[in-house]
This record gives C-alpha cells, structure tokens and sequence, in this order.
C-alpha cells in the first residue's frame, strides 16, 4: 500500500505526555487506475478514537466524500473562531477584575476599602 498522503500529528506538547493526533490517510490510486483505496481521517485523544472514512470508489460516494471533508473543515473553522472570542472574553474579563483589586500577602481586598 502506497500513500499520496499520509500525515500524523500529536494534539499536545510533547511535555504533557497526552497522546491525542491527527492520523491522515490517503492510499495512491496509481494514476487513477485504482479507486477502492484507503481514505481516512482518525482523530484520537487519550482513550477515544473517532475514524472517518471517505470512500472514492463511485461518482456518487466522491461527492458525498468531498462533501463531508468540506462540512468537517467549515465547522472546526468555526468552532475556532468561536474558542477565539471565548478566550478574548475570558482575557478581558480576568483583566478588568484584576484592575479593580488590589492584593496583600496573598488575599485580594476590595479597593475602595
């Protein structure tokens, strides 16, 4: 079995020692002589794993296959767009509670006391 892609990625740092990746598969089709090839996305955390298959062995299932990678990339794009405004809110939100205390050995106190 060749492969015209194959990539691995690991999710974490290398230091946290979690296991989550990113497998990507996608089997050579020899020049497009061979179309039951192996086409694969795995996602995987530490005990989970999620396969998703995208077969291109018919016209039909290549745009269903096509159509599924498109909707998987749109919403994981959003999604981190949406982590992105979350984390900014969180950001701000720590910081303009942080401006209105002052803190002594330790303990916040209120700063109009």
């Amino acid at each position: 079995m060749s492969f015209s892609y194959r990539k691995r990625l690991f999710l974490s740092p290398t230091s946290t020692g979690e296991t989550a990746y990113i497998l990507a598969e996608a089997e050579s089709s020899q020049n497009g002589s061979y179309k039951f090839g192996h086409y694969m996305v795995t996602l995987a955390d530490c005990r989970r794993k999620v396969e998703f298959e995208f077969f291109l062995g018919n016209v039909t299932a290549r745009r269903q296959s096509l159509a599924k990678i498109d909707v998987l990339i749109r919403v994981l794009t959003s999604f981190r767009d949406a982590l992105l405004r979350e984390a900014g809110l969180i950001v701000a939100f720590e910081t303009k509670g942080k401006r209105g205390r002052l803190v002594r050995t330790g303990k916040p106190i209120n700063a109009t006391s």
